[in-house]
């Protein structure tokens, strides 16, 4: 559980899917909980922001007004993010940096926002939503991956520089059923194989992750940081499948069926 010194949560992209069982997580922990997402806010937020991830000056307004709506800022959890799925030779510069502005760049300003006023208060915690994609790169997600590998270098940086004052760690999830993988439900036949293969026997879902981002940003993980925690029912272990349910979504998409 998060203890009763986690009193105000900042999290990005909570209008939605993990993001939103973030914010439900820790409202139903009893803290005060800021959404920060260009699609509107969430019921349970006491304060909403309206903002696009990529715009920095946004971000900054935003982190500073809750802050001082709250009187502090004790964790910030980033986790808008966006993905694709397409081989690498058609991603276009476009897209490539729609990409790694949102889900790297994103957080970059989230942290960058977040830190002085965290060092400033001698305490604070944030949790990174990265990817499985970024330990193990997944066919047609290169962009993706390369984000989200980014935001585990990212993290394991602000670890060394920032303590001990403010611990950074960062969650890795598998495969999770939120609003961004609503393609499984359209092709179930492609993705029934992952589910089958993972040790779990099943896809996850955004609350499991959720306790995780709420258990480091708590005192019960008051000696952990830098770290990357991965949520995947066992995907990244050996012959899991996923390489070979994938390649068949991919040759039913380019043949047209």
């Amino acid at each position: 559980m998060v203890t009763s010194r986690v009193r105000s949560v900042l999290v990005t992209g909570g209008a939605s899917g993990i993001g939103a069982a973030t914010v439900e997580r820790f409202a139903a922990d009893g803290a005060v909980v800021g959404v920060l997402d260009r699609s509107g806010g969430h019921p349970q937020a006491t304060h909403n922001y309206e903002a696009d991830v990529r715009d920095a000056e946004a971000v900054a307004a935003a982190v500073r007004a809750f802050a001082e709506a709250t009187g502090s800022l004790d964790v910030l959890v980033n986790n808008a993010g966006l993905g694709d799925l397409r081989p690498l030779h058609t991603v276009d510069e476009r897209l490539f940096h729609r990409i790694v502005d949102v889900n790297l760049t994103g957080t970059w300003n989230g942290m960058h926002a977040a830190l002085p006023l965290m060092v400033e208060a001698g305490r604070g915690a944030i949790v990174n939503n990265a990817s499985l994609s970024g330990i193990m790169p997944t066919r047609n997600e290169a962009a993706y991956s390369a984000a989200k590998a980014g935001v585990i270098a990212l993290t394991r940086s602000a670890a060394l520089e920032y303590g001990p004052a403010v611990r950074v760690n960062c969650v890795a999830p598998g495969h999770i059923r939120t609003p961004l993988t609503a393609i499984w439900d359209q092709v179930p036949e492609a993705f029934a194989p992952i589910a089958d293969a993972l040790p779990l026997g099943r896809i996850g879902e955004a609350a499991e992750v959720a306790d995780v981002i709420a258990f480091l940003a708590s005192d019960a993980a008051s000696y952990v940081t830098g770290q990357t925690i991965v949520i995947d029912g066992g995907a990244s272990l050996p012959q899991a499948g996923t390489d070979a349910a994938l390649q068949a979504l991919m040759a039913r998409f380019t043949s047209g069926s």
